[in-house]
């Protein structure tokens, strides 16, 4: 069954499953398709485009919305989603600043929100929030993991000034300070400067073992690029929202040897046939790059197909219950997440439960290294 696509008054765009005028499962998305984290939003809504018509045997309806990498505008557009579309699910946003705000909203509602970004939320304040994207807790685990089995001591932190910074330099301090790692500088930088030379500077005086940059997407490759410039000769690390080619794009040469933590998904060939998210993720890397290309690939397309799959799951349990559209409908797919057990997907293998709507366990992060423009598994 064909989709077509259409443009939104004020928005992106908007895919609607065709063959009635009212789809039965209304599904809110929010994402930054322009602004800095666009690099992020873009691919998850390249993925959507591939969903399917149907969800649990019900028609859905996708109403995907630029949030332009604005809080205050993607929260406007959460509380269009419950008032006016009053959709089933809300999922966004990508980028963390702006999903945050959007939780208090799904809260208030009572509807999901698959969170597509590891967002921070003050105990009992996500009751109606999941995320699909790996804790910084997670991911942090991986990366200390590598730096103490390359004999690394000292770090350097150069950071978002937004949550998602914010978030890393809290996990991550508590993950290195376990392990003997010491951070002796932190640097923070926002992510629409051009420039990061001063807080280089000072981190390069410091003279620490390794450097870890916290930033995303093509917005990653900067701050390398003035670590590289000026002559540091460490090693330097990236997180998962760097785990995109825009790194590499636009690094180029200068993130050569960059080590990134990510989800299985972006190298789903190398994971050994035993990983249990193997099959799931050369299934998605397979149907996302013959539409989009080879080597397109990315973090955050894995979370668009994951959310489909984890839908897929719950939807048909929730509708045991109560039909679409309704409150009891959006209470009964809250608890169909909490309840459907052990779920492995492109980015690992989740189980949700009601006191955790994280889900990824520590083994969850992947090393990679990129070497000659792509990335290896270390």
């Amino acid at each position: 069954m064909k989709k077509m696509i259409k443009t939104a008054a004020g928005a992106a765009i908007a895919l609607l499953a065709t063959g009635a005028a009212l789809a039965d499962i209304t599904i809110g998305v929010v994402l930054p398709l322009t602004g800095p984290a666009s690099g992020l939003g873009i691919p998850v809504a390249n993925q959507m485009k591939l969903w399917p018509a149907t969800i649990g045997g019900e028609k859905i309806k996708l109403i995907v919305l630029d949030d332009a990498t604005d809080p205050t505008n993607g929260t406007k557009i959460a509380k269009r989603f419950v008032t006016e579309d009053k959709v089933d699910v809300i999922i966004g946003s990508v980028a963390t600043p702006v999903a945050i705000p959007m939780a208090a909203v799904a809260a208030e509602s009572g509807t999901v929100q698959l969170a597509l970004s590891p967002m921070g939320l003050p105990p009992g304040k996500d009751a109606w929030t999941f995320r699909l994207a790996q804790s910084n807790a997670v991911m942090s685990h991986a990366v200390v993991g590598l730096m103490k089995k390359q004999g690394i001591k000292t770090v350097g932190f150069l950071g978002y000034t937004d949550a998602y910074g914010e978030g890393w330099l809290k996990d991550f301090t508590a993950e290195a300070e376990k392990n003997g790692i010491k951070i002796v500088a932190t640097e923070r930088f926002a992510r629409s400067d051009s420039s990061v030379t001063g807080q280089v500077l000072k981190l390069v005086a410091a003279n620490p073992d390794a450097m870890l940059i916290v930033a995303s997407g093509s917005g990653a490759a900067m701050p390398h690029m003035a670590v590289v410039d000026r002559g540091y000769k460490g090693k330097i690390y990236q997180t998962h929202a760097a785990a995109t080619r825009d790194l590499m794009r636009v690094g180029g040469k200068a993130v050569e040897g960059a080590y990134v933590v990510s989800g299985p998904a972006v190298i789903a060939e190398q994971l050994p046939d035993n990983h249990p998210s193997k099959p799931i993720a050369i299934d998605f890397v397979q149907k996302y790059e013959k539409v989009y290309g080879v080597g397109s690939r990315n973090q955050f397309g894995g979370h668009g197909y994951d959310a489909e799959l984890v839908l897929e799951k719950a939807i048909p349990i929730a509708l045991k219950k109560a039909k679409p559209g309704t409150p009891e409908f959006r209470a009964a797919l809250r608890d169909a997440l909490e309840t459907m057990g052990r779920t492995v997907v492109s980015q690992g293998v989740l189980n949700w439960t009601k006191d955790d709507h994280w889900g990824f366990t520590p083994e969850t992060g992947v090393m990679l290294k990129v070497v000659n423009g792509d990335w290896k598994v270390e």
